[in-house]
């Protein structure tokens, strides 16, 4: 009886409630090691990952103002002042001896005697050939001085003119009076020229230039020759006193000769009517020139 017992036990099958309970135990343990092992994956990943990626350090950034910012001012304590030296008196260097700017040595003068070329030179540098050739370039320095000495007390000295006479002759006009012909002022036209071809100035340099001998001349004829000067300005005085005619002047025949008909004109000096026959015209621009020369040998 057991042993049929026994082999009816093995031989019977399982009953629904066992079996189902059996299934639902084995998808419990499934579903738990699928839990497990899918976990253990996950955290093998999350090692390598954080062995493989290096993260950067995040450095602190500086936050910079952009805005501007006035630079702070330090008050600072006013110092104290510092003790006034007086500066020690500094010796100036004495100043060296300046050089006088050297003067061009001018040529020594010739001898009176052999002036005639040095002066004809000087004078040929003021004028033209055609002016030359009124000059008298015989005794040129003692011709002048005589003539202007004779000048000075109204005279003229005929025999000592520097200049050539005029080649025309004097001549008149005859109607009910006599008068001079106004052609005979032409004669002095190339005189007064060649006097106002020379500026002041140069008359003046040639003057200073020859005047140790033209002392030297002035005492040949018995004067002083430092008063060679007076004499000068007594003979442009002469001229510059001489009237200047506002008409033609009547004239009076002597032999040979004319006189002024009227006194006045005729007690002017010799000097003085030898410029009258120069003209009303030649005159005016002889004595601007002379009144310039004056003025200029004063100073």
């Amino acid at each position: 009886m057991s042993e049929h017992n026994s082999a009816e036990s093995r031989n019977s099958k399982p009953s629904n409630s066992h079996l189902l309970l059996a299934v639902s135990v084995v998808v419990a343990l499934v579903i738990v090691a699928i839990f497990v092992l899918s976990n253990r994956d996950n955290e093998q990943e999350n090692a390598k990952f954080k062995q493989d990626v290096v993260v950067p350090e995040k450095t602190p950034t500086e936050v910079v103002n952009t805005a501007r910012q006035e630079p702070a001012t330090e008050v600072e304590e006013p110092a104290a002042p510092e003790p006034i030296v007086e500066p020690e008196p500094v010796t100036e260097p004495e100043p060296l001896p300046q050089r006088e700017p050297e003067q061009p040595v001018a040529a020594p003068l010739p001898s009176l005697d052999n002036s005639d070329v040095a002066l004809s030179e000087q004078i040929s540098n003021y004028l033209n050939d055609t002016a030359m050739e009124l000059v008298v370039t015989d005794d040129m320095i003692r011709r002048s001085v005589v003539f202007v000495d004779n000048l000075a007390q109204g005279k003229v000295a005929k025999n000592h003119f520097p200049v050539s006479k005029p080649q025309d002759n004097f001549m008149v006009i005859e109607d009910d009076i006599i008068i001079t012909d106004p052609n005979s002022y032409e004669r002095y036209t190339p005189y007064v020229n060649m006097l106002n071809a020379m500026s002041t100035a140069q008359l003046v340099r040639t003057y200073d230039k020859f005047k140790p001998l033209i002392r030297e001349a002035y005492e040949e004829i018995g004067y002083d020759g430092g008063e060679f000067d007076l004499t000068l300005q007594e003979a442009i005085g002469e001229l510059l006193e001489t009237p200047i005619p506002e008409t033609s002047l009547p004239l009076l025949q002597e032999s040979v000769t004319y006189k002024y008909a009227y006194a006045e004109w005729e007690q002017l000096s010799d000097a003085q009517k030898l410029f009258l026959r120069m003209g009303p015209e030649n005159m005016k621009k002889m004595k601007k020139r002379l009144q310039d020369l004056k003025v200029a040998l004063a100073k």
